[in-house]
This record gives C-alpha cells, structure tokens and sequence, in this order.
C-alpha cells in the first residue's frame, strides 16, 4: 500500500498515472488523525472513557529462527474507491460475509526475524508520516525487547511510504547499524525524477524515498537485489513486479516449514475471496493480478505460511482453497514458551 502524507494535510496534487491522487486522498481525510482505542459508552450525563491498545506483538519459533509480529498501528482504507473490477454493493457483500463495513480498518505490520545472531526487520511501517494511530513501531519493538540500534538488516518488500516511512526522523537514520536491502527496480523507479516515459503514482512517492534511502545511501548501507537471491543468511527475496517494479518476496525456510513475507499482494482480506480483485496502489495492476493468483495458489497447496503487513494483525496465517477464492485461517495463539531447534 502506498499513501501520502501529504493527504494529511488536505494538500491536493494533480492527477497522475493509476488516477491515485484521488484515490489516496479520499482514503486519508480525517480518518488517519484518529487515534485506535476501545470506547465504552457511559450514561447521557456520564463521560465516555477511552482505553488505548497496548503495543502489538506476537511471536513464534520456525525450526532455530524467532518470528515476531510487530503492530505499527492502522488506517482506514475506503474500498469502495480503492477496489477495481466490481461494485460498491458487491464491496459490501464481501465485507458483510466478514463482519466488517466500509471503510476497513488495517493494519501496518511489521516483522522481525531473529536467526543467526542476527536481527531482521522486514518493512518499517509509516513512522511519523501519517500522524494518528500509524507511528507505534519503536513502542512495538521495546515491547518486544529490542531497541533499533540492534537491528542488522531491514528488508524492504518496496518503496511505498508506509513501508520506508519509519526508516528516518527528523533526518537522521533510525536504525543506524542496518543495512538496507531493496529492490534494484524500484530504486531504479522511485528514487528518479517522474518523466512522460516513467510516470509515478504519486510525486510524494518518489519524495519520501529521497528521503529515507538517501540518507543510508550516503552510509554506503543500500544494497540492492534482482531477481532471485539470498539477501541475508537464511532469507531469499524474489522481485515480483506488479504492485510497484521492484516489489519483493521474502522467503524462510527452517526445519521443513517456510513463511513467506509478502508485502502488499494483499491490502483486504476481500481478496481472498476474489483475487481477481485489483487496488488503485498498483503500478501495473494486471501483474499485480497475475502475482497474488498464483502465489496464493502455490501457498495454498503447500500448506506454508504467510506474513502480510495489511492483514490482520498479527497478519500471519496459512490459505485453503475456497471456491473460485480462498479462506484466510490467521495462525493459531499460543502463548507457550517459545521452542528453537538447534
């Protein structure tokens, strides 16, 4: 998913390749300065009182490696001017089938593995670009016990702004001992001036990658990758072109079980039941089609899990076949002590 700051502040910018201005600024408006907390109604003459969520973590053991879910926050998406290829009502249809309503509220995930002595961060989440409920990472991982200057490598599934936004603040690095590992493509892409031949979804797009990568750039801490290979010991990325050109797949396999961490092959869970289903945060939208079909496919007859930044929180789960569809089974809870294999 990729939105802009600068829909926050109701700025408006010309209309663009994919029509996304006007896409992302009916999904932003007011919703994202709105804080995500439990609200219990009082009596007329009595106060509401608020409680806010606590941080976002969960984890889990995959032969010697730790997998931690970490919850950066949520927005709200407005399918209804997001979704391509069907109608509001059938939007609505799919959503009631879920309990949910339009907009949805989604989540920012991001992921830490830990295998090999070293600390893996896969995405950064937004920081502090969206305001609101959307900047809780540094609370997320100092709940899970680990503070940013002990972060190794952070890869990067692309350059969308709530996926790098949280990699810089106030200009200097956050995590300044990481080296950065991002799609050569959407280097290629984003981090160039917007011409007639290369149109860009968003100006802020190319803006805030300026931004975040420049800065490790300098450090001599990017290394990009194409294709298919091993971008840290354990973990392979595979570039799958479609949602942005350098988009990637990051894949871990222990013991016989795999997850793979997926980036925006999926912003709703309605996708599931239609994958056919396209989003205007796109760059090519057929490829983007072709992508998620046929990796659901493959997930699903593998029995591997996933690992979503727009699913539900914790957004990890497996996939089974359903129909023309699939059904999303989150991965079960279990609070025992974690296990590693050796």
């Amino acid at each position: 998913m990729m939105l802009s700051p600068v829909h926050i502040t109701g700025e408006k910018r010309p209309a663009v390749h994919m029509k996304r201005s006007p896409l992302l600024t009916a999904i932003l408006g007011t919703s994202l300065m709105v804080l995500a907390f439990s609200s219990f109604a009082g009596t007329p003459d009595q106060p509401r009182v608020a409680v806010e969520q606590p941080a976002g973590v969960y984890r889990f053991a995959l032969g010697d490696a730790r997998v931690t879910a970490l919850s950066t926050g949520t927005v709200d998406l407005d399918l209804h001017k997001l979704m391509h290829g069907t109608t509001h009502d059938h939007i609505d249809q799919l959503l009631r089938r879920e309990f949910l309503e339009n907009p949805v509220r989604t989540s920012i995930n991001v992921f830490l593995v830990e295998l090999g002595g070293r600390r893996v961060l896969v995405d950064t989440g937004s920081g502090a670009l969206f305001g609101g409920n959307a900047d809780r990472l540094m609370e997320s991982l100092a709940a899970a016990g680990v503070q940013a200057g002990q972060i190794d490598d952070i890869l990067i599934t692309h350059t969308h702004i709530d996926h790098i936004g949280g990699l810089v603040l106030d200009g200097e690095p956050v995590f300044r001992n990481a080296i950065i590992h991002v799609g050569a493509p959407d280097l290629a892409f984003y981090l160039q001036p917007a011409t007639p031949s290369v149109p860009h979804a968003d100006a802020a797009s190319s803006e805030t990658a300026e931004k975040m990568l420049r800065v490790y750039a300098a450090a001599g801490k990017i290394k990009a990758f194409s294709g298919t290979s091993e971008v840290v010991p354990g973990i392979v990325a595979t570039v799958h072109d479609g949602h942005t050109p350098g988009s990637a797949v990051f894949t871990l396999q222990r013991d016989g079980r795999k997850i793979s961490f997926i980036g925006d092959m999926i912003h709703a869970t309605v996708q599931f039941d239609e994958p056919a289903l396209t989003i205007g945060f796109d760059t090519d939208s057929s490829r983007a089609r072709a992508v998620r079909e046929r990796t659901f496919d493959l997930v699903a007859s593998e029995r591997s899990l996933i690992a979503g930044p727009h699913l539900p929180f914790p957004g990890i789960g497996h996939l089974r076949s359903s129909g023309n569809g699939y059904a999303w089974v989150p991965i079960h809870y279990d609070d025992r002590p974690l296990t590693l294999l050796p």
